[in-house]
């Protein structure tokens, strides 16, 4: 079926077509059969003949001065070929995303527990790790910042960056603050109009990404005199840019192809041992390469930020908000990150999917000595939603309302406002969302096979003590880089015959770390081009930046710019065609490629794409951009911050045994809409993963600090969702589509991460009455011991 799109260039055809394997169909990943079989490399499985292994020697203390240190002993092992510290380093000796303020090694004072202070290059892994052991490092330990509480107190404490050093934006150890203020704000004038208020306090605990493969990458020194670095990683161009200035080279020097990405959800967004590896390869001439263990993994990326929320809700007698009050404080560890991009996420969506006449909400992230957040699927917005979704309950249980039908009646919608003055120009099927799984059947009753029982085959119990609970939860994320940011992709579509066959070829420089960008760009340019045998080219720095694998922006983005430089190919054919066969303007406007021939929308072939291509291939590169985003106002918070938000809403079903504080997630059902589905089978994937990642941070996953240090690098004690834990999950996808985006595809990675957290965490206050104002949920929380 032929519809209809806009963008196409002036005076040539807006035409697509359905394809096998294009827009909307289930296509297969094309390396989901090497990952299935263990064929496929990642980048930890990387080799070159004459390669190097690099390590790093990192700081056993959170906050410390470096008085010394002496590698002697560390060079004269047999077989170490280097050992640098920040003195080594030939350029800049700082990097950061968004704030230049971590060094790439430890100079004067390390500020958190694991921070990197030497690297070393040797011709065993072995003989790198025992060299490290050698240098010898002098510290004067100082007591660690633990928290925001305690960075607020500069005059107590003192600071984690000196005043003026560098970079911070904002005084003391506050990285970020955004305010965002809407109607009168929270005064006692406002507070007079509602019937009822509920006050509370939150916490949200430290979420690892948990990804598989960890960090991994080579680099290979060049002729030129720069370097080749294959990495995993979750943006090249961000890598890339933060590099050159470290190791003095320019961009066409320094040279990124990404390597097999064992999945990211934001822990790559950082650079971690990528500029070591240039560093060391650069200094010997020799091939470097470095793969962090476990425990090492656990040093070697920024997490989810801890959190700290103080909620105050005001509504009237029927159920209608009246106002929302927020204080969200952010511990964003040691080096800045992103925290200035979560603070504004956080501010901005700190009140739910919900219609709010007057709102004063304040958000900070705070330097501390714990280890670095930054970047993790939700970013910024998880943390919210398990503050305002558990106020939604609270407020539901003192007006005596369901919960479902308290949040339908307050529920955004198409035309809403939202707090910072943002007009949702979209379909918002918030209050359709909750309804659906609300609809759902619910799961049957518990039997008496143990199995089924908290605790499951280790027969904790016989059914004594175990309740069942039921809860709700509705999210909203925004998708994209928002807040001003040029948010764009860049694509390169190349179109030839090949064997008298036409074939695509599509390249762009976006990272797959698991998410399907490299499926869905092969079926839009199906869909585009009618032509069946699509190859995507392996992502590098060849081609112009395409932005994060992140904010659930790819689809939208690179999707967007495969699509626009596919009109350009396609354009280009029917120019061939209008010199070639005399095609008018107007006959081109009725023609359509598909299955490798030139049709008319009347089913008749006027030519065969091959014979058209004649053995010259058409290439196009395009940039494609959303349309643009404004900062928040610093004091207000108003502006047009996100280009799209996305939805998701979930129900969860608990069995909770409250003799032994085991927790049961009998079912976790979730609807989400979706815009149009690109991938269907994908979309279910990532509602699926993202709502396991929300069951984790509920009930199982953190990342325990005590006194600014790791208590468990490692996947025995940081404990995730096996398949025994993770229920079945009934998913209901809406399909309303967005009229801004491409295809009115709406992102889909992030949102099912959102309300999962809270919906859990509800059923478990529904079995147990616990009013469980932390996550996650521990097993002395529910037993009171």
């Amino acid at each position: 079926m032929a519809d209809t799109t806009p963008g196409t260039p002036a005076g040539l055809p807006h035409t697509t077509v359905s394809a096998p394997g294009g827009v909307g169909t289930s296509a297969a990943r094309p390396d989901g059969v090497l990952k299935v079989r263990g064929a496929f490399a990642f980048g930890s499985d990387l080799w070159h003949e004459d390669m190097l292994w690099g390590t790093t020697l990192r700081s056993p203390h959170p906050r410390a001065r470096i008085l010394a240190i002496d590698i002697t002993e560390a060079v004269a092992l047999p077989g170490v070929h280097a050992v640098l510290t920040h003195e080594d380093i030939p350029g800049e000796k700082f990097y950061g995303l968004e704030i230049t303020d971590q060094p790439v090694l430890a100079i004067d004072r390390v500020r958190y527990h694991g921070e990197p202070v030497a690297i070393v290059a040797a011709d065993h892994p072995e003989t790198a790790r025992r060299a490290a052991a050698r240098i010898a490092v002098e510290y004067e330990v100082m007591a660690p910042i633990t928290d925001a509480a305690e960075a607020a107190d500069t005059g107590a404490n003192g600071h984690v960056h000196e005043p003026g050093e560098y970079k911070a934006r904002e005084a003391g150890n506050v990285v970020h603050r955004q305010r965002v203020v809407a109607g009168l704000g929270v005064t006692d004038e406002v507070r007079a109009l509602a019937d009822v208020v509920v006050r509370h306090e939150y916490e949200v605990g430290m979420q690892d990404q948990a990804f598989l493969g960890p960090e991994s990458g080579l680099a290979v020194p060049a002729e030129d005199g720069g370097v080749d670095l294959y990495v995993a990683t979750q943006w090249m161009h961000a890598d890339q840019r933060q590099m050159c200035p470290v190791l003095g080279l320019p961009p066409e020097k320094v040279r990124l192809t990404l390597a097999g990405v064992g999945g990211a959800f934001g822990g790559r967004e950082d650079i971690s041992m990528q500029v070591h590896a240039c560093l060391l390869a650069l200094h010997t001439g020799r091939p470097v390469k470095i793969v962090y263990s476990r425990e090492e993994s656990f040093f070697g990326h920024v997490h989810r930020h801890p959190a700290r929320l103080a909620y105050e809700h005001g509504a009237t007698r029927d159920g209608r908000l009246v106002y929302v009050g927020a204080r969200i404080s952010l511990d964003g560890g040691a080096y800045a990150s992103t925290s200035a991009a979560v603070v504004g996420n956080a501010a901005s969506l700190g009140v739910g999917p919900y219609v709010v006449p007057h709102v004063a909400v304040e958000a900070a992230a705070y330097y501390t000595n714990n280890p670095p957040c930054g970047a993790m699927r939700g970013f910024g917005a998880v943390q919210a939603c398990f503050a305002y979704e558990s106020q939604m309950d609270r407020l539901a249980a003192a007006l005596g309302m369901d919960p479902v039908e308290l949040r339908c009646r307050n529920a955004l919608q198409e035309g809403s406002v939202l707090p910072t003055g943002q007009v949702v120009d979209a379909p918002a099927p918030v209050a359709e969302l909750l309804r659906r799984v609300r609809d759902m059947p619910l799961p049957p009753p518990a039997d008496a096979d143990p199995r089924n029982f908290p605790g499951g085959v280790a027969n904790a119990t016989r059914g004594e003590g175990v309740v069942r609970g039921v809860g709700y939860a509705v999210g909203v994320k925004n998708v994209g880089f928002s807040e001003g940011f040029d948010d764009y992709s860049t694509a390169r579509v190349r179109l030839e015959a090949v064997g008298g066959e036409p074939v695509a070829e599509v390249h762009t420089a976006a990272a797959e770390v698991g998410q399907g960008g490299v499926t869905v760009h092969e079926q839009i340019v199906r869909t585009e081009l009618g032509v069946g045998r699509v190859t995507g080219r392996p992502a590098d720095t060849g081609v112009g930046s395409a932005g994060s694998t992140s904010a659930s922006r790819q689809t939208y983005v690179t999707g967007g710019a495969v699509k626009t430089a596919c009109e350009a190919v396609r354009a280009a054919v029917f120019e061939r065609g209008m010199r070639r066969y005399g095609w008018s303007a107007d006959v081109v406007s009725g023609l359509v490629l598909t299955a490798g021939k030139v049709v008319a929308r009347d089913g008749l072939v006027v030519a065969e794409l091959a014979d058209l291509l004649d053995g010259a291939a058409i290439e196009e590169t395009r940039v494609f951009r959303h349309r643009p985003t404004r900062a928040l106002d610093p004091a207000t918070g108003q502006g047009f911050a996100h280009v799209q938000h996305t939805f998701c809403a979930h129900r969860a079903v608990v069995d909770v045994d409250t003799e032994l504080g085991l927790v049961k997630v009998v079912e976790l059902a979730a609807a989400q809409d979706a815009g149009l589905m690109v991938n269907p089978a994908a979309v279910l994937g990532q509602v699926h993963g993202g709502s396991a990642q929300g069951l984790g941070l509920a009930v199982m996953e953190e990342i325990v600090v005590a006194d600014a240090r790791v208590r468990n690098p490692s996947f025995t004690d940081y404990l995730i969702p096996t398949i025994l834990d993770t229920p079945p999950m009934r998913v209901d996808v809406l399909e309303c589509p967005d009229p801004h985006a491409p295809y009115g595809l709406r992102g889909v990675g992030e949102a099912s991460a959102l309300s999962a957290t809270p919906a859990v965490v509800a059923a478990i206050r529904a079995a147990t009455g616990l009013p469980l104002r932390r996550v996650p949920v521990r097993p002395e929380h529910l037993t009171g011991t």
